[in-house]
């Protein structure tokens, strides 16, 4: 915990930090959720075709990123909101604006299942 996914387009790998991004978007999470750097993990997870509206997707004019965080139960409904806003913030500073595609960014804070469990190894 907690269980962090990137979902990105593919077009945005030359102008997306995805490694000082996720530095950022952990520590966001250890100082506002209160969690354990150690305990952060992101996967990113590039999609090579996203579509926008009624847009032809091989024209490439809209990118898109959703941040799903997973946590353990028990934080706030503020706290997950305080938490979206951080993502979005750090999304911005870590994608750069190529003034060519119009970027679309999301980011959801949900509880893991009580069902959740993990091991290392």
């Amino acid at each position: 915990m907690p269980q962090i996914t990137v979902d990105y387009s593919a077009t945005l790998a030359t102008v997306f930090d995805r490694a000082g991004f996720a530095k950022a978007l952990h520590t966001a999470v250890v100082d506002i959720a209160a969690a354990k750097p150690e305990a952060c993990k992101t996967l990113f997870r590039p999609a090579e075709l996203t579509a926008f509206g009624y847009e032809d997707p091989e024209e490439g004019r809209h990118a898109i990123v959703h941040v799903t965080l997973g946590l353990l139960a028990g934080r706030t409904e503020e706290t997950k909101a305080e938490l979206t806003e951080a993502v979005l913030e750090a999304l911005r500073a870590h994608v750069a604006d190529d003034g060519l595609v119009t970027l679309h960014a999301s980011a959801e804070v949900r509880d893991l299942d009580p069902s959740y469990r993990k091991f290392e190894g």
